[in-house]
This record gives C-alpha cells, structure tokens and sequence, in this order.
C-alpha cells in the first residue's frame, strides 16, 4: 500500500513523473535535475540536466509530447526535449523577469506554460513558430507579492495564483495567438489575458498565511488551497470559500483525488484526506500514513536500567518519527488514474525520499483499524 524509495541524503525540492511512469524527474535542492528511469524495483539515473545556474524551483513534465519544464532561482525557464539518442537538449526561455522564478506549470494542452516569480507577476510562455522561440506574456495586477503556487484549469484558459500577500487570485490565461476562446463555465474566462476573475479572499480580507499550493479540481468547478497558518480552503464560483483550521502543522501541497475528496501534506511529515460535503464543508476524513514505529523506537525504564548497570551509559533514544516520510514533504503528484479518481500520488521531502501512496487501500485499512 505504500512504496517507498530513497534518493539519497539530500532534500527533495519537487518532482514530475511522465506519462507512462516509468521515468521521474527531480530537484536534490540544487541546480539539477535528475532524470530517473525504472528498471522493474529500482530506479537508474538517466540523465542529469545542469543547465541552470541557481537552485531549480519547479519541474513540470509534458505528457504528451514528453518535453520538460523547469525553472529556477537564477531567473530563467528551460524547455527540454528528447533527442533520438536519449539525451535532454535545452531551449532558453526569456521570462523577463528580475526577481527568482518560483514555480511551473504545463497548460492541459500543453501548447503554453506559466511561470510565477517573485517578481510579483506571472510569465504566461507559448512559442512562436514564425520565429521559432518562447514568448512571455505577463499577469502583473493586481499582485502584491511573490507568486508561491499555480494550476491550470481543465480549460486550458483560466490559472489560479496563490500568493505571500494572503491572496488566491483567478485570472484569464487565454492566448489569442494561438487558440480560440474555450467555451462558457462556471467562472467566466472568455476574456483577455490577465484579466481578474475572482480573487480570495474579498479585497480588506486576509487568510492569515501566505499561499502554499493550490489545485483545481478535475471538473474545474472548484479550487482548494491551503496557507501557512494550517488553513485548508475551498472556493467555488456559487459560495465564499470553506476554511477549515487545522491543528497540525502547515501543510505545503495539495491535490485533489476524486470529485469530493483531495489530499495535502507538509510540515507533518504525513498525508491527509479531506473531503468536502454535499453543503460544502470541509472534513479530515484520515491521516494517511499508517506507519507503525519500531518496537526498539522507545526504551523502557527496565531497558535504561538494564543497560546502565551492565555498560554504565544509557542506550540512545531513537529520534525516528512515527511516520513514513521523516522529514517535511515538499510535493505531491498524481501517480496512477487522474484528479478525478486518483488511484496512487507520490509525495517527496526534504528526507530525500519519494513515496507512493495507494488512496482506496489507505483509506479502507485506516477505517478497519479504526473498526
């Protein structure tokens, strides 16, 4: 029910997987990516992508047409392609931007990509074929400080934005250049580029914590968020958004796994799924990570005796968490299935591994157990 691998020492920044999975891509906190590929249970390294100068900040991978998006503190974008002989080649995209880029996200279509920074705008990149390079387009009003998350509508026209100033902003991403005005939905989004369609909370309002992830659902009708002040939020385009304040610690990525259900996770080292209710309120349905600590995790009193009579020094405790993940987890991405019935999601932390969690499995024995 849960698969874990380790990548070594150093903290994962995020990861993408490709379309059939058998290929993972990731940041070891460092200007690289490193291309993993699986050879039945274990994972040899592919290739390692430097072209960056500073820490790589976001990774996205192009299903299908299996092109890779990153972006990093030094301010620049790469798009890289597969040659026919297996290796990555770089093509520069100029975001014009001068402050870090902080996070990417391939469009459902694939044909654009919008990169946030903190440069207090978002860089909206499609390329040109009569001069054969990425274009930027930039969504700066009405943001007032670094954009920390993004995510794609399903009509490949509206992006949602959250943000270090407490805001979740919703803005038209439609390109005219290169593709038709999708049609109506529940939040509007046939207008131009940039334009403001919702913003959360209400102008003179604040969340309480700055934006960590946020996450369209599958039908596109809502978006959940979660902040840095332990909050998980849902919006809909018919109701203010749903703030449930939770007593764990800040979580730092999101995503939803069914119609009504989505996970998140961060600095509690565990995922937990939440589900939202037919009147459109938010629940913790479980934690996830039903890990069980060693037996030799804690020392009896006897045991600190024993060993302090027999060796005149007492054992060291066990500092291990009582959790899979033994650090933070800084991302999370579907696996296997899609957002609208999610059947495993990777998570990876800053304890260098990368786990696969199975939702229906989890979810069936946690409730046993509870039974």
């Amino acid at each position: 029910m849960v698969e874990t691998h380790s990548f070594g020492v150093n903290p994962i920044t995020c990861h993408a997987w490709n379309h059939d999975r058998s290929r993972l891509a990731f940041s070891p906190n460092n200007n690289e990516v490193h291309v993993y590929r699986r050879v039945e249970l274990e994972w040899r390294l592919e290739d390692v992508l430097n072209q960056h100068d500073l820490r790589v900040t976001g990774i996205d991978w192009a299903t299908r047409t299996n092109r890779l998006v990153t972006c990093a503190v030094d301010r620049n974008a790469y798009v890289w392609t597969q040659g026919d002989d297996g290796r990555w080649r770089p093509t520069l995209v100029l975001l014009r931007i001068n402050r870090a880029a902080t996070c990417v996200r391939w469009s459902p279509l694939e044909n654009k990509f919008a990169v946030g920074s903190g440069a207090r705008l978002i860089s909206i990149c499609y390329f040109e074929s009569e001069n054969d390079w990425w274009v930027s387009k930039h969504i700066k009003k009405p943001i007032r400080s670094t954009v920390t998350a993004l995510d794609w509508h399903p009509n490949n026209a509206i992006i949602v934005a959250g943000s270090a100033d407490f805001k979740v902003r919703l803005f038209s991403a439609l390109i005219k250049d290169i593709e038709k005005a999708p049609e109506a939905n529940a939040w509007g989004g046939r207008s131009s580029l940039g334009a403001l369609i919702a913003e959360f909370p209400a102008p003179g309002n604040s969340l309480g914590g700055w934006v960590h992830a946020v996450s369209f659902s599958a039908d596109g009708n809502r978006v959940a968020w979660v902040s840095h002040d332990s909050s998980i939020f849902v919006a809909d385009p018919k109701r203010p958004p749903t703030r449930l304040k939770t007593q764990f610690l800040p979580y730092r990525a999101i995503t939803w796994v069914a119609p009504d259900k989505m996970v998140a996770a961060g600095h509690d080292c565990s995922p937990y799924l939440y589900k939202v209710t037919p009147d459109g309120q938010l629940v913790m349905v479980c934690k996830l990570d039903v890990y069980k600590k060693r037996e030799a995790g804690g020392l009896s009193a006897m045991r600190k005796f024993q060993s302090l009579d027999r060796n005149a020094r007492i054992e060291p405790a066990d500092t291990s968490l009582d959790s899979v993940h033994q650090n933070a987890i800084t991302s999370i991405c579907i696996h296997k299935g899609t957002k609208e019935a999610c059947v495993t999601f990777s998570t990876t932390g800053l304890d260098g591994q990368l786990v696969m969690w199975d939702v229906n499995n989890l979810e069936s024995a946690i409730q046993n157990l509870r039974l």
